[in-house]
């Protein structure tokens, strides 16, 4: 089992361009906390993703919700609504697995790719 951690810094479009050197479909989950708020194109980028996860696996995202009037996230834009969140992966092809509401300042949300049948019809 290989373990790949990407710590996203300021360079967005970095992260974008990102060429994994990873064989297809070997991924078992990809974690993401707090950090698709910085992505411009998200359907774009969990598209790519798609082909380094295996079929029956996982992404799992915690990210933050809008928060009060005040909060940091809201002010600044750092965070993704859930409802967002879920259409664009859906337009990247995964469907809902589940959606938690434990966290008090975040979502957590689980995604599958959708099925493979139907992936490639479409």
């Amino acid at each position: 089992m290989v373990n790949l951690f990407l710590t996203l810094g300021r360079e967005i479009s970095t992260i974008m361009k990102l060429n994994l050197a990873l064989p297809k479909k070997s991924l078992d989950l990809i974690y993401m906390r707090n950090v698709t708020h910085y992505l411009p194109d998200r359907a774009k980028y969990f598209r790519n993703l798609a082909d380094f996860l295996k079929p029956k696996d996982k992404i799992a995202i915690i990210e933050y919700k809008k928060g009060g009037r005040f909060s940091f996230h809201r002010m600044v834009g750092h965070y993704v609504p859930t409802e967002t969140l879920m259409k664009e992966m859906e337009e990247a092809g995964y469907t809902l697995e589940k959606d938690f509401d434990f966290l008090p300042e975040q979502s957590f949300t689980i995604f599958s790719l959708k099925n493979v049948e139907n992936k490639k019809n479409c």
